[in-house]
C-alpha cells in the first residue's frame, strides 16, 4: 500500500489525502494541548475516542439536515471526510460562563447565561486566536454577511440539538466550540460544518455533581482525563458497560441493541 500524502497536521489531528477527488483522511491524534499548545501532553486512547463520539454527533446531525463534512468512519482513528475551504473563524457557543468568559468578565463559573452567546476568534496560532467581531470578519473578508448568518443559524441549531442530546444522559452543555468550512460547486459556496465535535472542543459536566467530563481535567491538571472521555463515550452508547478500554465498534454496537 503505498503512503498516504499529509496535507496537513494541526494539534490533535493529521489530514491526508482522500481516495477520491475532493476527499481528506483524517486521523485522530492523542496529543493534547491547552493555552494555544503552551502545555503539551498525551491522553491515551483520546484519538480513538474522539473519533467515534464525533463520528456520532456528526451522523445524527446530518440526520436532523446539519450539511457537515463527515462522510464515514474508516476505521478505530480515521474518518473519511469532504475536502472544504475552512472559514479562519473559530466559532465558540456558551450557555454556562466558563473558562475565558469567567476571566474575562468576572462571571462566576457555573452561572447559567441570560442567553446562548455566540463568539468569534481569528483562527491563528500564531496569534493566540484573538477574539474578534463581526466588523472585523466584514472588514477582512473571512466571510460574507450571507455566510456568517448561515454559520450563526447552525451553531445555534446545533447548539439546541447537542444541549438536548446531552441532557438526556445527564450532562450539562457549558459551551463548545465548531468550525465551519466551504464547499464549492463552479463559481458558488455553500457553508458546512467541518473539523470535530468532541470532549476536546466542548465543556461538559455532569449534570449532578458538575464534574468535568472534558479536556479542562488536562487544563486545570485534575487527572482522569481518560476516564472521563470514556465516561461521555460510554452515556452517548459508544462503550459497552464496565469497559475501560475497549472502543466498541459503532455498527456492531447498533446490530446488537437490535437498531
Amino acid at each position: 500500500m503505498s503512503r498516504r500524502r499529509q496535507i496537513y497536521e494541526g494539534k490533535a489531528k493529521i489530514l491526508y489525502e482522500g481516495p477520491e477527488p475532493g476527499t481528506l483522511i483524517q486521523y485522530f491524534k492523542d496529543d493534547a494541548t491547552a493555552f494555544n499548545a503552551q502545555k503539551k501532553g498525551t491522553i491515551s486512547g483520546k484519538g480513538v475516542l474522539n473519533n467515534r463520539i464525533s463520528e456520532h454527533i456528526f451522523t445524527l446531525l446530518a440526520n436532523i439536515g446539519v450539511p457537515t463534512h463527515f462522510i464515514k468512519r474508516l476505521n478505530m482513528r480515521e474518518q473519511l471526510i469532504r475536502q472544504v475551504e475552512i472559514v479562519p473563524i473559530e466559532v465558540v457557543v456558551r450557555n454556562v460562563a466558563a473558562g475565558s468568559l469567567s476571566t474575562r468578565l468576572g462571571i462566576e463559573e457555573g452561572a447559567q447565561l441570560p442567553r446562548t452567546l455566540i463568539e468569534y476568534y481569528y483562527k491563528d496560532d500564531a496569534l493566540g486566536d484573538p477574539m474578534i467581531t463581526e466588523e472585523h470578519i466584514a472588514c477582512f473578508g473571512w466571510a460574507s454577511q450571507e455566510e456568517m448568518h448561515d454559520i450563526a443559524d447552525m451553531a445555534i441549531r446545533v447548539n439546541d440539538f447537542m444541549s438536548g442530546l446531552f441532557a438526556g444522559i445527564g450532562i450539562r452543555l457549558i459551551d463548545f466550540k465548531l468550525e465551519f468550512g466551504r464547499i464549492w460547486d463552479g463559481d458558488f459556496s455553500r457553508i458546512i460544518l467541518a473539523d470535530e465535535i468532541s470532549p476536546d472542543g466542548c465543556r461538559l459536566w455532569d449534570m449532578t455533581t458538575n464534574e468535568k467530563l472534558d479536556k479542562d481535567r488536562f487544563r486545570r491538571d485534575l487527572g482522569g482525563e481518560v476516564e472521563a472521555y470514556q465516561e461521555v463515550a460510554r452515556r452517548l452508547g459508544l462503550l459497552p458497560e464496565g469497559s475501560d478500554t475497549d472502543v466498541l465498534d459503532l455498527d456492531s454496537h447498533r446490530k446488537k441493541r437490535g437498531k
